[in-house]
């Protein structure tokens, strides 16, 4: 026989519940208007709730805002792939994240609200840091090249929405943009 479920644990799983509703209606609003054009109101509206929890959740914007960028890009281990593969293998793994995975929608959050921003900013120089810059295990002068190619083709592609580059095939985009980012990964080292 199962043991009865504690009172605690229905309890739990609302607020879980109302938590990850809160980070999803945050992160289109904060997608969509930016820091500054997001209201705690809209938010809690969106996840169906009185503008109250939100504020006892987060206590503010801009740790909605935190939460909201809190984003594990969950990188491949890129040490057993073969050097000459690197960079398709990354290619491949940001159009995923982009596509397909919460954390994508994360990402171009942060990236759209980092121009505005300093906290994003902020936040968007700590992640590529602490998960792009060990994952390639290369300098810091190439992690951040190799970061201008990603972000800049995250911007036309997503937010942007240059046609020619948004209705390209994956296929197409890896094909394109491998080359220039396994000729960072090849490029000599300048910083001392």
């Amino acid at each position: 026989m199962a043991a009865p479920e504690s009172a605690e644990a229905p309890a739990t799983r609302r607020s879980d519940q109302t938590r990850a509703a809160i980070l999803a209606a945050a992160r289109q609003h904060f997608a969509t208007h930016g820091f500054e054009g997001t209201t705690i109101r809209a938010v809690a509206a969106d996840a169906g709730i009185d503008h109250s929890m939100v504020m006892r959740y987060y206590g503010s914007k801009a740790r909605l805002l935190d939460a909201a960028l809190d984003i594990d890009l969950d990188l491949p281990d890129l040490s057993a792939t073969p050097p000459e593969e690197r960079a398709e293998l990354l290619v491949r793994h940001f159009l995923h994240l982009w596509e397909h995975n919460a954390a994508g929608d994360g990402l171009l959050l942060l990236l759209r609200s980092a121009v505005t921003h300093e906290q994003a900013a902020e936040r968007m120089r700590e992640i590529f840091a602490a998960q792009v810059a060990p994952a390639l295990k290369t300098d810091p002068e190439k992690v951040g090249l190799i970061s201008t190619q990603l972000l800049g083709l995250a911007l036309t592609r997503y937010l942007l929405r240059i046609p020619v580059v948004a209705a390209m095939p994956p296929e197409d985009i890896v094909t394109a943009y491998a080359p220039a980012i396994q000729t960072i990964l090849k490029s000599p080292t300048h910083t001392p």
